[in-house]
């Protein structure tokens, strides 16, 4: 069996990525929904609907543990994907998000002022509000939406990207602020850009440097789980829509079979 990722489109191969680097023995599937990219602008039942196909595709490809690398996806549906739809679907399959994973990490490294980008859904949400507010010595928290980037960051625009970025993050900075928090895992191809660019003058929370280590706990915790997980090395990845202006982005972000549409 296999573990899979869903996204509304390609930001979350980042993470497939990253935990495949860490534990690359393991099979894998992708699913983005590069059809109804962005989420950020959808009502929340549109949202479940999609992500619920999304993540039925990934459990008839034989994944056990699905992660939803999606923020707008993990604040607007997650709850209810895993008190319903498993419950009364899947009862031997898992599926895990990103937001609180982040919340985590972003306490334990004691950030005091921390400003979250993320779509618009993703903000409304104030899901990330809710869980700072269930921890201590959470940090002051600013949200923005950015609904241009993940447009952006699709279309492969990284340079138009980090333009945006690079005022909020200079007004960030002027006003005391030390943490950005990357919402959204198209996001993470910004990373390598802001981090030459400030340096040690801002920490950035990215999920694709935060949900491997995530994972492979959570499999060493979960045996029942990981002693399923077949080991051959596959990477599946499967667009709900290709165009080629996708092909360099998956060959810098994953090598791997492409699946249809």
């Amino acid at each position: 069996m296999k573990i899979g990722f869903f996204d509304s489109g390609l930001g979350g191969l980042t993470v497939m990525k990253a935990v495949s680097q860490l534990l690359p023995s393991y099979d894998y599937s992708f699913y983005g929904d590069t059809l109804h990219v962005p989420y950020g602008d959808k009502t929340e039942e549109e949202i479940y609907e999609l992500t619920k196909a999304g993540v039925e595709h990934l459990f008839e490809e034989d994944c056990i543990l699905v992660i939803i690398a999606c923020n707008t996806a993990s604040a607007e549906t997650l709850r209810k994907l895993q008190d319903t739809f498993l419950v009364d679907e899947y009862p031997d399959r898992k599926i895990l998000g990103v937001i609180i994973p982040m919340v985590e990490e972003v306490v334990a490294c004691h950030a005091k002022r921390a400003l979250l980008i993320a779509t618009t859904r993703t903000v409304n949400s104030q899901k990330y509000e809710r869980e700072f507010e269930k921890v201590k010595n959470a940090p002051e928290l600013f949200s923005l939406a950015t609904p241009t980037l993940a447009p952006l960051i699709e279309a492969g625009k990284i340079e138009e990207a980090l333009a945006v970025v690079y005022p909020i993050i200079d007004e960030l900075l002027e006003k005391g602020g030390e943490s950005l928090i990357l919402g959204c895992t198209h996001y993470a191809l910004l990373r390598e850009g802001i981090v030459d660019r400030y340096k040690e003058q801002l920490m950035v929370f990215s999920q694709d440097q935060i949900i491997p280590q995530k994972i492979y706990h959570y499999l060493e915790a979960h045996p029942e789980i990981k002693n399923l997980l077949t080991q051959v090395g596959t990477r599946n990845i499967h667009l709900t829509k290709h165009t080629h202006a996708y092909d360099q982005l998956l060959s810098s972000l994953l090598g791997g079979h492409f699946i249809g549409e």
